[in-house]
């Protein structure tokens, strides 16, 4: 009937409310010390995942691409 609980039903019910209690209080919890850690840690995540770009190949494709300029300016200035 409606409203009418057994006590083996009420026990059980109480052991999974402290379980969902204790699964709630876990989940407050924070593995970082202050706001500076999680910030650095979510960067270097973000970074991993590619999310702010190569900046290594950028750098290198620049630098190789000034090369071969600088190269082909001197051949070109040898022939000449």
């Amino acid at each position: 009937m409606f409203g009418r609980i057994s006590s083996g039903q009420a026990v059980d019910q109480g052991i999974a409310l402290e379980a969902f209690a204790a699964r709630a209080g876990a989940a407050m919890g924070c593995a970082f010390s202050s706001s500076a850690e999680y910030d650095a840690a979510l960067i270097a995540e973000r970074r991993a995942a590619g999310v702010y770009g190569p900046r290594r190949h950028r750098r290198q494709m620049l630098a190789t691409a000034a090369a071969v300029a600088a190269g082909l300016a001197v051949i070109i200035f040898l022939t000449v």
